[in-house]
């Protein structure tokens, strides 16, 4: 089969390795659909990487055993490799397994972790089976796309009377505005990429601001000088931080979905005690949600062609990875069996 790497500082292409094979409940999805996320970062910084990916959406082709799915069932690939038998695993909240499996142990070194491929390898039971209607791309979105945001405002029960501030608007922060309006919310949106913020609008937020001096100022200007409700940060700038908690009204909510290396500073009086806040992290959303997500997405088929942006046959990796850097884009695919 073929597959994505990176070569070095700016340089991606395919390669060519052995296909994987199914080993008792792990199974052998041909992927149609490969979203990029942050892989693009390890492509500008020259990180050398034969394992990229880690969401997309295919068929069934291969088992060892009967189980979950069977061959010619469409499903979606969700993320990691978690071990399936702790609490967090048996909770549907697998993405903080601490006991994730080894796959070159379960393998014996071979390939299949790469979703960033014409083939890959997962345990049968995060492959949610996804309905005729939704096409591969559509559903393909379950897991970046729309997932973290889905989690978050799931955490916040963000609703209809809520006014929700976004920060930052990259593929995550654009699925937040989708199921952000979905769920009946005022968005106001943060970003400073004109491309991105434009997309916000297109996609229902009634404003979308420039990170500036005053952008704390006319976010309270917009809400009767109280601040929003609920805040959700897909930036990971500290900047953002700071914003979605100084924007939020008292006793409100603020979740962060967006990574980030450097230290936000939270001052535990104002802003927890005397503010009142509730802040929570949110990574991903719990493996029983998987059919409510779908349904979304199978609602919206006009809306889900929105937040795909561009798609790519995947040895045209190099321009995919290119644009991605520029920011002037929504979500990216690549289609592993398109050769250009």
């Amino acid at each position: 089969m073929k597959k994505v790497v990176i070569e070095g500082e700016g340089k991606a292409g395919v390669i060519d390795v052995a296909d994987p094979l199914a080993k008792r409940d792990w199974v052998v999805v041909k992927v149609h659909a490969a979203p990029m996320c942050t892989e693009y970062k390890g492509f500008l910084g020259g990180h050398p990487s034969t394992t990229l990916g880690h969401e997309a959406a295919g068929e069934v082709v291969d088992v060892a055993q009967p189980g979950n799915v069977a061959v010619g069932d469409r499903v979606v690939v969700m993320p990691g490799y978690p071990c399936g038998t702790c609490r967090v695993c048996l909770s549907g909240e697998y993405i903080h397994c601490e006991q994730m499996a080894n796959v070159g142990a379960f393998t014996n070194g071979g390939e299949g972790q790469a979703t960033m491929a014409q083939y890959l390898l997962k345990p049968d039971w995060l492959l949610p089976k996804v309905a005729e209607s939704i096409s591969f791309d559509h559903g393909s979105l379950a897991c970046c796309g729309l997932g973290p945001s889905f989690g978050a405002l799931n955490r916040m029960d963000v609703d209809a009377f809520d006014t929700l501030l976004i920060t930052g608007l990259g593929p995550v922060g654009l699925g937040g505005v989708i199921n952000g309006v979905y769920r009946g919310a005022r968005v106001i949106a943060v970003d400073s990429q004109p491309w991105r913020a434009q997309r916000a609008l297109d996609l229902g937020a009634e404003v979308a601001l420039a990170p500036a001096a005053d952008t704390l100022e006319m976010i309270r200007d917009l809400t009767d000088g109280q601040g929003v409700d609920k805040a959700l940060d897909c930036s990971g700038s500290v900047a953002a931080h700071r914003l979605c908690i100084d924007a939020t009204r008292r006793r409100g909510q603020v979740a962060f979905v967006g990574e980030c290396s450097d230290d936000t500073h939270i001052r535990i009086s104002p802003d927890m005690i005397r503010k009142g806040l509730t802040l929570v992290g949110s990574w991903h959303y719990n493996r029983r949600d998987a059919d409510t997500i779908l349904r979304i997405i199978e609602e919206q088929p006009t809306v889900m062609d929105q937040l795909i942006s561009h798609t790519y046959a995947m040895t045209d990796v190099q321009q995919a990875f290119e644009l991605q850097s520029t920011g002037d884009c929504a979500k990216v695919l690549l289609h592993p069996w398109e050769i250009s």
